[in-house]
């Protein structure tokens, strides 16, 4: 059953490689959603794939890029939407479009 990960993503987490690393770790378990920064200096993480598979994601954004200091990961679980096709990372300047 697919299931639907959003996590925000606390710390020193932007400007360090947080959003790659995120990007290449669900692309590697095949998960579809995406991340982005926050104005708030936060990371946004909204993933979709089998719970098995989210939780190692889960797992690996609160150890987080060797660069950043993760300080704490608030996960919310849902139901999968099958909304995306693949995992990006979303940048600023194509925020309206999704």
């Amino acid at each position: 059953m697919q299931k639907r990960l959003e996590c925000v993503i606390h710390g020193s987490v932007q400007g360090v490689n947080y959003r790659d690393f995120v990007n290449d770790t669900a692309l590697d378990l095949n998960l579809t959603g995406f991340v982005r920064n926050l104005s708030d200096g936060t990371v946004e993480v909204i993933a979709e794939g089998e719970e098995t598979t989210l939780l190692e994601l889960l797992h690996s954004l609160k150890e987080g890029h060797p660069r950043a200091k993760v300080e704490a990961v608030e996960p919310h679980w849902k139901e999968g939407t099958k909304e995306f096709t693949r995992f990006r990372i979303l940048y600023r300047n194509f925020l309206d479009r999704f």
